[in-house]
This record gives structure tokens, C-alpha cells and sequence, in this order.
């Protein structure tokens, strides 16, 4: 009998042996949350990094977004200052170099997309035209019949409206 005893004292010692103790069981509890902690921590830096990095390109975007709009407006500024520079007396060569500007300046437009509202016989329409007058005109009633400073469009958008003089309703 006594051999039978033995080994059961070696079984039931055993399974106590390998069930880990309630030290071991909260030291790992604690590294897995220190892991997650670590893995949320990095997640978290990062996310701010993308929101940070994002914001930057965003600056950087909106102070560069007319750069290439600039180079081409220098070329447009060399010739009228060179234009200035000519000593002449004809005004014809003059008027020119003037035509040929603003042919430079109208490439540059239409290279962005700038488009000119220039409304003459159009119907008024306040989203494109300013009205700043009406005159008696054999034209009907809010039609645009002179315009006193062009307006303009960038992408359909309109950066600033033509102010017309539009035509009186007759009595």
C-alpha cells in the first residue's frame, strides 16, 4: 500500500506545481495592458503625426497655389516695364507693345481658366453683373447696354462682377 500512497502524492503535487500562482497570473495581466497601452500610445502619436503632416500640406498648398499663376504673371510684368523703358515718341509703336501685352496678359488668363464677363445686350443677372445705373435705352427692360468695368470668372466662379449700366423700363 504504501507504493500506492506514493504516487498519489506525486499526482495530486503536480497539477499545483504547474497552475500559476495569483503573482504570476497579475504580473502577466499587467504586461498584455502595458503592451495594449504601448501598441494604443503609438497608435495615437501616430494619428497625430497624419493629422499634423496633413495640416502642413494643406499650408504649404494653399501659401504655393498661385505660383505658377505668378511665374507667368512676371513675363507680362518684363514686357510692360520694358515697354515703359522705350523712349519713343511714336505713339502707334507705343500702342503696340500695349496690344501685344495685353494679348500676353489674355494667354496668361486663359491658361488658368480666368474668364471675362463682358455682358453687353445680356439680361442682368446679379450673380454676374452689378448694376450701378439705369439709363433710357430702346433695349428692353434690365438688359445690360454699357458696361464701366469688366468682370471676371475663375473656374466658373466669379472673382468679381462687370458693373453695368442696364436699360430703364419704358413708361
Amino acid at each position: 500500500m504504501e507504493q500506492n500512497d506514493t504516487p498519489q502524492t506525486e499526482q495530486t503535487a503536480a497539477p499545483a506545481e504547474t497552475m500559476p500562482s495569483m503573482e504570476e497570473m497579475l504580473k502577466a495581466a499587467e504586461l498584455k495592458a502595458q503592451e495594449h497601452y504601448d501598441a494604443w500610445m503609438y497608435a495615437k502619436a501616430e494619428g497625430e503625426n497624419i493629422r499634423r503632416r496633413a495640416a502642413d500640406d494643406v499650408s504649404k498648398a494653399q501659401k504655393f497655389a498661385v505660383e505658377r499663376f505668378s511665374n507667368e504673371m512676371l513675363a507680362v510684368m518684363d514686357s510692360l516695364q520694358a515697354g515703359m523703358s522705350v523712349q519713343t515718341e511714336n505713339i502707334e509703336s507705343f500702342k503696340s507693345g500695349m496690344e501685344l501685352t495685353m494679348k500676353q496678359l489674355s494667354s496668361v488668363f486663359d491658361k488658368f481658366n480666368i474668364k471675362e464677363i463682358n455682358p453687353i445686350g445680356e439680361k442682368l443677372d446679379p450673380h454676374k453683373h452689378q448694376a450701378i445705373g439705369m439709363i433710357e435705352s430702346e433695349q428692353e427692360a434690365n438688359t445690360v447696354v454699357s458696361v464701366m468695368q469688366k468682370g471676371y470668372s475663375l473656374n466658373d466662379r466669379v472673382m468679381r462682377p462687370a458693373l453695368v449700366m442696364v436699360a430703364k423700363a419704358k413708361d
